[in-house]
């Protein structure tokens, strides 16, 4: 899936794609460390709350992203688990069934609207925040609290 991206992207912007270039992007994105704050805040509300991931990642990838966030985490699933990408709603039903329970009870964090927010709202989760990094809109019509820094979340939820 990697190469294919790369691929795509490469052809779109027409730059010459060499297949060395998609197994480096692969191979390091082991290296990748979480967004400022995202540790000390995971950290904070792991007590308190159990932790999800459902990422587009795939399996050989998602220890490493999980390591880097220090937290403990309930449940992770990837992509390649549920067979299908985010935001297509098959991963996060994928989710409820692996979980044992609905939307209805969880509350999604994301700095994707269009990946996990919107398509958590149609699902009907119980509260969503929407972590606003300047890198895609916002919307306020999907009933999602904005928030301008990770940091803000354990308010939310009243930590």
């Amino acid at each position: 899936m990697v190469e294919n991206s790369i691929q795509r992207a490469c052809k779109a912007h027409g730059i010459e794609c060499l297949a060395s270039d998609a197994v480096a992007l692969y191979d390091a994105v082991p290296t990748w460390q979480p967004h400022p704050n995202v540790v000390e805040v995971l950290e904070a509300i792991a007590p308190h709350v159990p932790l999800v991931i459902l990422s587009n990642s795939m399996v050989d990838l998602i220890p490493h992203s999980v390591a880097h966030l220090k937290a403990p985490f309930h449940a992770v699933y990837t992509a390649e688990e549920a067979r299908a990408y985010k935001p297509r709603m098959q991963a996060f039903e994928y989710m409820f069934d692996q979980l044992g329970c609905g939307p209805d009870q969880m509350m999604h964090v994301s700095s994707s609207f269009r990946y996990d927010l919107m398509t958590a709202s149609d699902l009907g989760f119980m509260a969503k925040a929407f972590i606003d990094r300047g890198h895609e809109p916002s919307s306020s019509e999907y009933g999602v609290s904005r928030l301008s820094d990770v940091r803000q979340l354990p308010a939310l939820l009243g930590l």
